[in-house]
């Protein structure tokens, strides 16, 4: 078992992308980044914390790579709008990716500069990477959120 963890605006849909995907055991929504201790949604929604709002993923090395994780995470969102993503405004709703690890800082790291050699986006991404820091998980109304409402979306 490994972990990951993205932060690619709101933590809804991004849970669902990665909850769906073969190979990911468990997913949990939460907070990370910040300099406030245990923080609450309120908290971060005042955009003066500093936490990201983030999916953890548990997942089988055996059976996905965390090469199609960043795949998926690049896929998923628009990593060249600077805190935010359609709608949702705020440095909570950045684009970062935290690594457990040199291995995934490096694998991360390879994988947005192949992005920006290849030029897939119009814009510079702007996603920063750093390490892992401590995981707050998110109120429990807010896990697997889509999931519990018959949802498999909640944007245009």
């Amino acid at each position: 078992m490994a972990t990951a963890t993205f932060g690619a605006g709101c933590f809804w849909g991004v849970e669902e992308v990665f909850r769906t995907t073969k190979g990911v055991i468990d997913t949990s929504v939460g907070y990370m980044g910040g300099h406030l201790n245990d923080p609450t949604y309120k908290d971060v929604c005042t955009d003066t914390t500093g936490h990201a709002e983030v999916v953890q993923v548990q997942f089988d090395p055996n059976i996905i790579s965390y090469n199609t994780l960043l795949d998926l995470f690049f896929e998923n969102h628009n990593p060249t709008q600077l805190n935010r993503q359609g709608p949702d405004y705020g440095t909570q709703y950045r684009s970062v990716i935290f690594c457990e690890d040199s291995e995934q800082t490096t694998l991360a790291e390879k994988k947005r500069a192949e992005l920006i050699k290849a030029e897939k986006y119009d814009k510079p991404i702007v996603t920063v990477i750093e390490p892992v820091r401590t995981y707050w998980p998110a109120e429990e109304y807010h896990q697997k959120y889509l999931l519990r409402r018959g949802l498999s979306v909640c944007h245009i």
